[in-house]
């Protein structure tokens, strides 16, 4: 082996300091004489220095990043070549153009240009809410972040529940950079949608796709503010379902399922298909299993068809006004209260109490029927009901299967609008939960608690 400048793992010093020639001989490590290089001029070698900074670099961002490693090997693999002088070879591709496209519902744009012709209609949003109290007595403020878009020119905004509720304050920014303060139209928990406006005119509003189109493998993007600091940030992926049912903090929701990278920050974002249409609301992710295993790419996003015409609600009346209501209290079914009333059904929702002129006493349920379907979907919990009630609004009728004792029946249904108040109380409060933290509290909604239990008593021992 002999020294070459191009063999830079090789490249030898004399202890002297000189630079040694091509005619010396090297020694192996063992210390014994080595062959004689070749027999040529022996001119001193000349180190590329630059070569060597360069290389080193490269190493050193390679442990930093895959990426900015391999654009400096890259840039050294360009130099040299001949004589004295290092070249760096440098594109003249000219500088890309992003076309303004209107989104019509029929071009498919590229990924950029679904940025360029969205990114003035997302908007940041901020909150602020009295967390509690000090040792002084003084109000403890907390903050959050999370995303929207703009439904009309006069300042409509789309957002998720969760982002807004119980905030005091509601900060919209625009990608220009001005702010405006928001103030809650209304919204619905349940679906996790909330409407606020700004007091401003002439916004450049999205344009709202049919969800019902999307096939899994269709590409999808989303824009938003992820960790509420990164903000107007564009992610992408495809769509790993469609119809997922999830159950978010013991609320079932009917979900398009997603790779597209989603992050604290990102809720009530649009997600946008190919052609540039708003199809979905980012919600949520998992982050983690059930069983502790860390998990990726699992984002979920509210269909648009399921919102749509709720959302119009809210924006003229301030509530969902056709919310279908059954007017029932519900109890999971369950291996013991199949036992303790010697019922055949193990599954399915126990009505524990009717109210009086709902759709549920005019449909003929009675307290101690268990539901097991709505037209062709299966019921096994509340939670299946309460998924399943979504489909429907007030006026809309559906068949229901119902286990007796004495044999099922079928009964016909035309589901009632939720009242204002219960809706209000919805809103505006937090959920109420039962004194003991379990089944058989007080709430006496549609997919609550039982209430009282000397009725159920009276009715089957009475």
């Amino acid at each position: 082996m002999y020294n070459d400048e191009k063999n830079l793992y090789h490249y030898t010093y004399r202890r002297d300091g000189a630079e040694p020639t091509f005619g010396e001989s090297l020694h192996t490590p063992g210390g014994q004489p080595g062959s004689q290089g070749p027999e040529l001029e022996g001119k001193p070698v000349k180190k590329n220095r630059l070569g060597l900074k360069i290389t080193a670099l490269a190493l050193s961002c390679a442990l930093l990043g895959g990426a900015a490693g391999g654009g400096a090997v890259w840039a050294a693999g360009r130099l040299g070549g001949g004589g004295n002088e290092s070249e760096i070879s440098v594109s003249n591709r000219p500088v890309t153009q992003v076309a303004l496209r209107d989104v019509d519902g029929k071009t498919a744009l590229s990924d950029a240009e679904v940025y360029a012709a969205n990114v003035n209609s997302v908007v940041s949003i901020r909150t602020s809410a009295t967390a509690g109290y000090n040792f002084f007595g003084q109000p403890v403020q907390s903050a959050s972040a999370g995303s929207g878009f703009v439904l009309s020119k006069d300042g409509y905004i789309l957002t998720n529940y969760h982002v807004v509720k119980n905030a005091e304050t509601v900060t919209v920014t625009l990608y220009s950079g001005d702010e405006f303060e928001a103030r809650y139209i209304g919204g619905e928990e349940d679906y996790d949608i909330a409407v606020i406006k700004v007091e401003a005119e002439d916004l450049q509003p999205v344009t709202l796709g049919d969800s019902a189109t999307l096939n899994v493998g269709d590409h999808v993007l989303a824009i938003g503010n992820p960790l509420g600091e990164l903000t107007f940030s564009m992610t992408g992926g495809m769509v790993s379902c469609v119809d997922r049912a999830i159950n978010v903090d013991g609320t079932p929701f009917n979900m398009i399922q997603t790779d597209t990278s989603i992050n604290p920050g990102n809720s009530g974002g649009p997600l946008f298909n190919q052609y540039g249409e708003v199809v979905g609301i980012v919600s949520a992710k998992y982050s983690q299993s059930s069983g502790g295993t860390t998990v990726e790419g699992l984002g979920f996003a509210i269909p648009m068809n399921d919102v749509f015409s709720m959302v119009k609600d809210i924006m003229t009346n301030g509530y969902v006004t056709n919310r279908a209501w059954l007017g029932i209290t519900p109890q999971t079914m369950n291996e013991s209260w199949a036992a303790q009333f010697s019922y055949d059904q193990k599954t399915g929702v126990f009505v524990c109490s009717v109210e009086a002129g709902s759709a549920a006493e005019k449909a003929g349920l009675k307290m101690g029927d268990v539901i097991v379907k709505v037209d062709d979907t299966e019921i096994k919990t509340v939670e299946d009901l309460n998924l399943a009630k979504k489909k429907y609004s007030a006026g809309d009728a559906a068949k229901l299967e119902v286990y007796r004792p004495d044999g099922n029946v079928t009964l016909d249904l035309t589901w009632d609008a939720a009242p204002r108040d219960e809706q209000a109380q919805q809103q505006d409060q937090p959920a109420r939960q039962a004194p003991d933290g379990g089944n058989g509290g007080y709430d006496n909604r549609d997919g609550g608690y039982y209430s009282d239990p000397f009725d159920m008593f009276r009715y089957f021992f009475g």
